[in-house]
C-alpha cells in the first residue's frame, strides 16, 4: 500500500513508527506478543479489505470489539482507510447503545458475535449495510475474510484532510445523554504530540492498557501495550492481581488507570505490602483522585515516582496537569478546607479562561466574559486538541461552544478558578451546584471538607428542592453511623459554606459512571434522597 502525502492520521503515524520498531513487540494480548511489523501488516491488509468490501472515505463504522489485538488492528485500519470509527462504551446500557447508534447511523457494524447478537435483538443500526464479525455469526463476513481480501492488494490511499472526521467518541453519559464527540485527524496528532512532550514518552517503553482508548495512543507512540485480563467496564471492581501480575511480569513502566482502579489496587497493595518498582509513570483521570488514594498507591512505587492527574474531558484532553507530590504536600490541605481540587497549570498549547456562570448559550466570545483571578466561574478552553463539534447535536453545540473568529472555545461544564500561582482549581460540575440556605454551594468544594473523615469512602452533595443534602458512602467496615453523623455535622459547623448542612443520608454504594467508575451520578442520588425524605 502506498501512502500519498505527509503522515497525518494516527493510522499512518503508527505505520511510520512500525517501520522503525519492526520486530519489537507492539501488543501483548493474553500472553501472545504481536510485533510492530506484524500489527502493521495486519492494519494494511484490513484497511485494503475494508475499502474493497465497500466502505468509502468518510463512511462511519461502529466498532464493538473487546480490548484485544483485533480492536487495535481494526481501529488503526479504519483510520488508515479514511473510515470514521464510532466508539461507544459497552457499559452505557442496552437502550442507550441503541439510541447512540440510531443517532450516528453507521454504514458498517464491526463487532464480536456477542455484539452482533445484541444488534439483532435490539434492532440496532439498520443503516449498517456492511456487517463484519470477529468470529462466526450466522454467515456474516469475518475479519479474517476481510484481511484475506485486502492482503497483497495494494491500493493508493490518499491522506485524509486534517479536518476530516477521524473518529466519533461518545461521552460516558454521566451528566446527561451520551454525546458523539467528533475528532479530526489534526486533533489526534496534537494530542499525541502533547502526551509525548508532557510525559517524556519514549519508543520502546511498556504500558498497561486498563483504558483501551488510551492504549491506542500508547502503541502509536511506540510503546509495547500489555492488555490485562479484566472487565474494562468495571475498573472499580478489578481483581487487583489482574493489574499487579502483568506489571511485575513484564516490568511495565507506565500505568493509566481510573481513580477507582487506583483505589482498588492501592488498597490491596497496602494490605499485602506489594511493590511495583518498574513503574516510573502513573496517570489517572476521569474524576478527581482522592489524596488518600494517591498516598496509598504511592506506597507501591519507588520513592519520588509521581502519579500524574491530568484534567480534561472527552471533548478536550489534556487541559491541565498536576501530580501527587504537589497535591500531597500542599493542595490536599486546601481541598480539605473547602477550596476545591487543584488540577494544576494549563498544559502548553491550551488556553484556559474562567467566565461568568451562564446556563444558556453564549453566541460569541469577548474578553469581557473573563472573570478576575480568584473568582469562581465556568471553565472554558481552546486549543488544537479541543474538539469543535458534537455529531448531529446542534442544541448541544449551541450550549457548549463559543464562537471566536475562526475557532471555538469549549465550555467544560465545570466550575473553577485560578489561584495566585496560575493553578486551576476545580469546584464541581456547573449542573451540580446546589442553591440552598444563604447561597450557592459547589459540590466538590463541599465534599472535600467531609471526605477527610477516616470512615468515609466518599460523599456527594445534592439538592432536594431548596435543601442541601449530604449523601455518604462509608468504608466497608461497619462504623457507628450515629457517631459518624455527629462527627460530620461537627465538621460542617467549622466552615461557613457548610454551616447550614444538617441533612445527612447514608447510601450503601453510590451509582457511578460506566467509563471510569469514578464520577458520581448525583442526579440519581438526588432522586434517591428525595424519596428518602418524602
Amino acid at each position: 500500500m502506498s501512502v500519498k502525502g505527509a503522515v497525518q492520521d494516527i493510522g499512518a503515524r503508527f505505520l511510520e513508527t512500525a517501520r522503525r520498531l519492526g520486530s519489537q513487540p507492539a501488543l501483548i494480548d493474553r500472553g501472545v506478543a504481536t510485533s510492530f511489523a506484524e500489527l502493521a501488516e495486519d492494519i494494511e491488509g484490513l484497511a485494503n479489505g475494508f475499502l474493497l468490501s465497500g466502505l468509502a472515505l468518510n463512511a462511519r463504522a461502529a466498532v464493538l470489539l473487546p480490548p484485544s489485538r483485533e480492536f487495535f488492528a481494526v481501529t488503526f485500519a479504519l483510520f488508515r482507510a479514511g473510515v470514521t470509527p464510532v466508539l461507544i462504551d459497552p457499559g452505557i446500557g442496552f437502550g442507550n447503545m441503541g439510541r447512540c447508534l440510531a443517532e450516528v447511523e453507521p454504514e458498517a457494524f464491526i463487532g464480536s458475535a456477542k455484539a452482533h447478537a445484541a444488534r439483532v435483538i435490539g434492532r440496532w443500526a439498520p443503516s449498517a449495510r456492511i456487517k463484519i464479525t470477529s468470529e462466526y455469526f450466522f454467515g456474516l463476513s469475518t475479519l479474517s475474510k476481510v484481511r484475506d481480501l485486502g492482503r497483497g492488494r495494494a491500493r493508493d490511499i490518499p491522506r485524509a484532510p486534517e479536518n476530516a472526521h477521524a473518529a466519533i467518541l461518545f461521552t460516558s453519559g454521566s451528566t446527561g445523554p451520551a454525546k458523539g464527540v467528533v475528532y479530526e485527524h489534526a486533533m489526534f496528532a496534537a494530542q499525541l504530540d502533547m502526551l509525548r512532550e508532557l510525559f517524556d514518552i519514549k519508543e520502546g517503553e511498556s504500558s498497561l492498557a486498563t483504558f483501551p482508548l488510551f492504549g491506542l495512543f500508547d502503541v502509536a507512540l511506540g510503546q509495547t501495550v500489555v492488555i490485562p485480563e479484566m472487565d474494562f467496564t468495571r475498573p472499580g471492581r478489578v481483581d487487583p492481581m489482574a493489574v499487579i501480575e502483568p506489571i511485575q511480569k513484564h516490568r511495565i513502566k507506565q500505568l493509566f488507570g481510573s481513580p477507582a482502579l487506583l483505589d482498588c489496587v492501592g488498597r490491596f497493595g497496602a494490605r499485602h505490602s506489594i511493590a511495583l518498582p518498574s513503574l516510573t509513570r502513573v496517570m489517572s483521570a476521569g474524576a478527581p483522585v482522592a489524596a488518600r488514594t494517591l498516598a496509598r498507591f504511592s506506597t507501591m512505587l519507588n520513592e519520588g515516582v509521581p502519579i500524574h492527574t491530568p484534567y480534561g474531558a472527552t471533548e478536550a484532553l489534556p487541559v491541565a496537569m498536576i501530580d501527587s507530590r504537589e497535591i500531597l504536600s500542599e493542595t490536599a490541605a486546601k481541598t480539605a478546607a473547602g477550596r476545591g481540587v487543584c488540577v494544576g497549570r494549563p498544559v502548553p498549547g491550551v488556553e484556559v479562561s474562567i467566565i461568568g456562570v451562564d446556563d444558556g448559550p453564549i453566541p460569541a466570545w469577548s474578553r469581557e466574559l473573563r472573570l478576575p483571578q480568584g473568582e469562581t466561574g465556568e471553565i472554558v478552553v481552546k486549543g488544537s486538541n479541543v474538539t469543535g463539534e458534537y455529531f448531529r447535536r446542534p442544541g448541544e453545540m449551541a450550549r457548549a461552544k463559543i464562537g471566536d473568529g475562526a475557532g471555538r472555545w469549549h465550555r467544560m461544564g465545570d466550575l473553577g478558578y485560578f489561584d495566585e500561582r496560575g493553578r486551576l482549581w476545580f469546584c464541581g460540575r456547573k449542573a451540580h451546584r446546589v442553591k440552598a440556605g444563604r447561597g450557592e454551594l459547589h459540590s466538590v468544594c463541599v465534599e472535600g471538607i467531609f471526605n477527610v473523615h477516616p470512615e468515609v469512602k466518599m460523599t456527594a452533595l445534592v439538592g432536594v428542592g431548596t435543601t442541601a443534602v449530604l449523601c455518604v458512602e462509608l468504608e466497608a467496615r461497619a462504623p457507628d453511623r450515629e457517631r459518624v453523623k455527629s462527627e460530620l455535622l461537627a465538621l460542617a459547623a467549622g466552615f461557613p459554606m457548610t454551616r447550614d448542612i444538617s441533612l445527612i443520608l447514608f447510601h450503601p454504594g453510590f451509582p457511578v459512571d460506566v467509563r471510569h467508575n469514578a464520577k458520581i451520578c448525583r442526579e440519581q442520588l438526588a432522586l434517591w434522597a428525595a424519596d428518602r425524605l418524602s
